[in-house]
């Protein structure tokens, strides 16, 4: 499934029945931009996972103009844990959802993504400040309201 916004440009898709797992490779400079627990997405009788969480992550060059790999910044749903120090693994932004995992995000792009300020900062400082706006708000909401089916939300989504 797409989510569109209002003009037709993609703000977030979902896919399922992908299969999850991720092996750590090279370690990159790590950019926390938000982040929050899903507990409503948390696998019954999956103690051994991490709560699923939404995080707005960019990996790479902060001084990069453009997205290019491996400087790169998304929001979606993810079960890694939340990185403490300036180092991470790759973007892994997958989620036990039965029967297998799924995918809910979106890698930022300033080009779709409505983003205030000067349109020459640095990629990811673009993707900071695209964190203040409402369209970026409107997108987290949605995400965050994502429920197995057949459940009552158990928490408001902010």
């Amino acid at each position: 499934m797409d989510v569109l916004n209002a003009a037709g440009k993609q703000m977030a898709a979902l896919r399922t029945n992908i299969v999850t797992g991720a092996e750590c490779g090279d370690k990159q400079p790590y950019v926390l931009i938000d982040s929050e627990p899903m507990q409503a997405l948390a696998e019954p009788g999956a103690a051994d996972h991490n709560v699923p969480r939404y995080v707005f992550e960019g990996r790479g060059d902060v001084t990069a103009a453009v997205a290019s790999p491996p400087t790169v910044a998304s929001y979606g749903i993810t079960m890694m844990p939340e990185e403490t120090g300036p180092l991470s693994c790759p973007m892994f932004q997958l989620f036990l959802w039965p029967p297998s995992g799924a995918l809910f995000g979106q890698a930022y792009d300033p080009a779709k993504n409505t983003t205030p300020g000067d349109p020459g900062l640095p990629y990811l400082e673009k993707a900071k400040l695209y964190a203040t706006t409402a369209e970026y708000q409107d997108v987290r909401k949605m995400i965050t309201s994502l429920r197995p089916a057949g459940t009552a939300a158990s928490e408001p989504a902010k």
